[in-house]
């Protein structure tokens, strides 16, 4: 698409080569909401979420989830009142515009949910994603680190298209400077490349927009968008998940790509640099906060392959919170084992030097679990008992007759 800012360069780019087992310990309900993936498409549906993450469509990434002091007052998991805690909403993120706007969109466009968007193609789907790395790419500027940002923004939209068993086939990025440093595009456009690598789909193209005035100095901004399939049979939509299922948790790198609003004004607030090294670690901040996401992709399709997948949640911005009960039948909830795994130490920092509250990290972050799948329970005792000498995933809760998520 051809857009003009003064003198506005823009350069196509084409290239078509290119779970250790953990005793369930099992408070409070939070809003339900949910999604349904499983609905009839008759012509186009489109990919816009109606639960909170700094994903689904980057249309409304400035716009999304801060939970409000009074919802926090209310639930008994943060008990404290936010007077002087940082909150999403402080930091700038307005859940209830972005709210208004995804109603709107509902109304103009009924098709939309889920993770990724379905479009039929003969026996199969494709499923489609786009999204961005956030503010994210500020700490990127501060730190000089451009090199792993592409894995970031490759691992946003396949992480999500995967949710519903499809496997990732191609990628087509967008990136856009004031001026070009050519040298510094390569670098991040070699993290894309290295992303696509990871969950093996092929970077068809992209978009290099050079827009004078617009951006400032040494600063670019970047979006992306995945495209993959999977059979109509095969679809993961979370439709036969019952009572008694297991929800497994796929560790996390770190913070990945969403709360980095929130994760600035508490490096702010902190006093620290992001040369310092994390408080009782021997890295720096700026390492710990900008390691790359984590590409599920590979690990997820060897998964669902084995049998008993049911539902998938990409845990992102809205957290265990907003994003898990998407994947759930009405009448279905889940409790989460508090304990169930080892929170990394960055998300004890950044709730320890803001003063966030548990219901706020909860729902901005992903607190060390970046996926999550809903199984039965003999699948659970499968993979368990396969991950039991990797650690490579955790029995982190159950599904129960509820709605919402409640931990305890």
């Amino acid at each position: 698409m051809s857009m003009t800012f003064g003198a506005n360069l823009e350069l196509s780019r084409c290239n078509v080569t290119s779970i250790s087992p953990s005793c369930p310990k099992s408070d409070t309900s939070v809003a339900h909401l949910r999604v349904l993936l499983d609905r009839s498409f008759s012509s186009r549906c489109f990919n816009y979420s109606l639960g909170w993450k700094e994903g689904v469509c980057r249309r409304y990434r400035r716009v999304r989830s801060g939970i409000v002091c009074a919802m926090m007052k209310n639930d008994v998991d943060g008990g404290n009142t936010c007077e002087d805690g940082l909150t999403y909403k402080s930091a700038g993120v307005d859940i209830d515009a972005g709210s208004e706007l995804v109603k709107r969109i509902a109304k103009m466009a009924p098709g939309i949910g889920g993770f990724g968007g379905l479009y039929p193609f003969g026996d199969s789907y494709l499923v489609a994603g786009t999204d961005g790395v956030g503010t994210k790419l500020k700490l990127a500027f501060e730190t000089g680190i451009h090199d792993t940002i592409g894995i970031d923004l490759v691992a946003m939209s396949v992480n999500d298209i995967v949710t519903s068993g499809a496997k990732p086939l191609f990628f087509l990025d967008y990136y856009a400077t004031s001026r070009l440093d050519v040298n510094l595009a390569e670098k991040v456009i070699k993290g894309i490349v290295d992303g696509c690598q990871q969950s093996e789909c092929v970077l068809l193209g992209g978009e290099t927009a050079e827009m004078p005035d617009f951006y400032a100095d040494g600063e670019y901004d970047l979006s992306g968008f995945a495209v993959g399939s999977v059979k109509k049979d095969s679809v993961i939509n979370g439709k036969n998940i019952v009572e008694g299922d297991v929800l497994i948790g796929l560790p996390s790198s770190g913070v990945h790509s969403n709360g980095f609003s929130l994760v600035r004004r508490v490096l702010a607030k902190s006093g620290l640099s992001l040369k310092d090294n994390l408080p009782g670690e021997s890295v720096t901040l700026g390492e710990a906060l900008m390691a790359p996401t984590v590409i599920y992709v590979k690990q997820v399709l060897d998964i669902i392959s084995k049998g008993g997948v049911k539902g998938i949640a990409h845990i992102t911005g809205g957290g265990f919170t907003d994003n898990i009960p998407r994947v759930f039948p009405d009448g279905l909830g889940a409790v989460i084992f508090k304990d169930s795994w080892v929170v990394p130490p960055v998300f004890k920092w950044i709730q320890k030097a803001g003063r966030v509250e548990d219901a706020e990290m909860r729902r901005t972050f992903n607190m060390g679990i970046g996926m999550v799948l809903v199984v039965s329970q003999e699948a659970a005792l499968r993979l368990l008992g396969e991950a039991h000498a990797t650690n490579i995933a955790y029995r982190i809760g159950d599904v129960v007759k509820d709605v919402g998520v409640r931990y305890q």
